[in-house]
């Protein structure tokens, strides 16, 4: 459904980012994008999504290409017209519209209409994945925890019924146990909507038994990549993302933080 191929993207005229990214989002499935922060992660999706252009940078070489037509220089209104979907990292919502107003923006954003009556079927999907937000439907958006934000901009994603959705961080602040919740719910809905998702996260243990595959970034490159269980028996993937040496201890933060001398990949 979506290939990177060979993506360079620059910041400013100066500053490369990435430095030939190649990947692949099979359709259905769900891909995880691993990595410390300043990889480029965030870059690759805003690249992907068209966001890229409107921060000053620009994908330099190679080309991006979802099904089958390649949207590099397409504007992110149109990207997300034809079914990709990006969920930015820090819960970004209308703070001042309730629960349901939010909802609904998404559906504008898919080139619909936000007429309550007429969207009531994707209301309705919506709050089959999240039951709270149904209760909260009339809230001001700005009173909500952070994981019932969390689940309105995962929601307003969907009304815009994304083929791909692009994840940003959605475990980022919250706690353990909303954590799992909200991941069994992505799990859920790219399985009962087929809909493929790329999956940006910093916590690898969820990330990785959420994903059918994954890719390792550092310093602007994919250096890593296979299927979740070709990376959970990783012996470096093992001690420097999940925190664990061959013992199956696990490592302390002064431990792991000088990693980037010892990984086998690098050499």
């Amino acid at each position: 459904m979506l290939s990177l191929q060979n993506v360079e993207v620059v910041y400013h005229d100066v500053i490369q980012v990435l430095r030939g990214i190649s990947l692949r989002v099979p359709q259905g499935k769900i891909v995880a994008l691993l990595g410390a922060n300043g990889a480029g992660k965030t870059t690759t999706l805003k690249a992907i999504s068209g966001l890229l252009y409107t921060q000053e940078g620009e994908v330099t070489r190679g080309d991006i290409i979802f099904e089958d037509q390649s949207i590099k220089q397409m504007p992110p209104e149109k990207i997300v017209k034809r079914g990709v979907v990006q969920v930015l990292e820090g819960r970004r919502i209308f703070q001042h519209l309730t629960v349901e107003e939010n909802l609904l923006l998404g559906r504008i954003a898919g080139g619909q209409t936000a007429h309550q009556i007429s969207a009531k079927n994707e209301l309705e999907n919506v709050y089959r994945y999240f039951p709270r937000l149904k209760d909260l439907r009339n809230r001001i958006s700005g009173y909500l925890s952070g994981g019932e934000q969390q689940m309105l901009v995962i929601g307003r994603g969907l009304m815009a019924k994304p083929k791909l959705m692009l994840l940003d961080e959605p475990s980022l602040g919250l706690a353990p146990l909303l954590v799992q919740e909200i991941f069994s719910e992505i799990n859920q809905i790219s399985t009962e909507e087929g809909m493929a998702i790329l999956l940006v996260e910093q916590n690898a243990r969820i990330a990785l038994s959420l994903a059918d595959y994954a890719y390792v970034m550092e310093n602007g490159r994919i250096v890593l990549d296979g299927t979740a269980e070709e990376l959970n028996s990783n012996e470096d993937i093992k001690e420097f993302y999940l925190g664990l040496t061959q013992m199956g201890e696990r490592k302390s933060y002064r431990e792991v933080k000088h990693y980037k001398r010892r990984k086998r990949w690098l050499g």
